[in-house]
């Protein structure tokens, strides 16, 4: 793009030139110098010419670079729609399961009290037992299920950072290279 303004720049300044030296040989020379000077006028509709072509490729150019910024956008908003919509339902996934948790903890204190009823009275009942350790398993079963949830909703986390953090640098990696061709034609 600032190639094309460098050219631009550089189109603008020859056409100042070359109507500053007609109008000198307009007034220097009289009739011997009009093929001269007709020769000067159609280089001078060709610059113009490449001046107004340039000029709409320019134009061109900035309307392309709007529409994929615009697009570049909305992609944006949609990602971050989506990945506040998987959060959110890794927050409900996370909540169900420290439900589940506590729900099966209750099970194994009641299953426990019962059995410390028993053996006080000195009555071991196998079904009593049986209950408790089905509750310890549906407890651990239920720590590990939110163990997990914890995990994915950390992983979704650090993914949504990732993804920020890839954007920012290739944005920036852009803005470098956009700059460099500047930088070379002031040298």
């Amino acid at each position: 793009m600032s190639d094309i303004d460098a050219m631009q720049g550089r189109i603008m300044a020859a056409l100042d030139r070359i109507g500053q030296g007609l109008d000198t040989l307009s007034a220097d020379s009289g009739a011997d110098g009009s093929a001269e000077t007709e020769k000067l006028r159609r280089e001078l509709e060709d610059e113009k010419l490449a001046n107004a072509q340039l000029e709409e490729r320019v134009k061109t150019l900035k309307a392309r670079l709007q529409e994929a910024e615009e697009a570049a956008e909305q992609a944006a908003a949609v990602a971050d729609s989506s990945a506040e919509e998987a959060h959110s339902e890794a927050l409900r996934k996370l909540d169900a399961d420290l439900q589940s948790l506590r729900h099966a903890n209750q099970q194994l204190r009641d299953n426990n009290a019962a059995l410390r009823e028993a053996n006080a009275t000195g009555v071991v009942e196998p079904h009593l037992i049986n209950k408790a350790m089905m509750a310890e398993l549906e407890g651990l079963r239920a720590v590990r299920a939110s163990d997990r949830t914890e995990v994915d909703a950390v992983l979704a986390e650090l993914d949504k950072v990732v993804r920020a953090a890839g954007q920012e640098a290739a944005a920036a990696t852009d803005d470098d290279t956009t700059a460099q061709p500047a930088d070379q034609e002031d040298e």
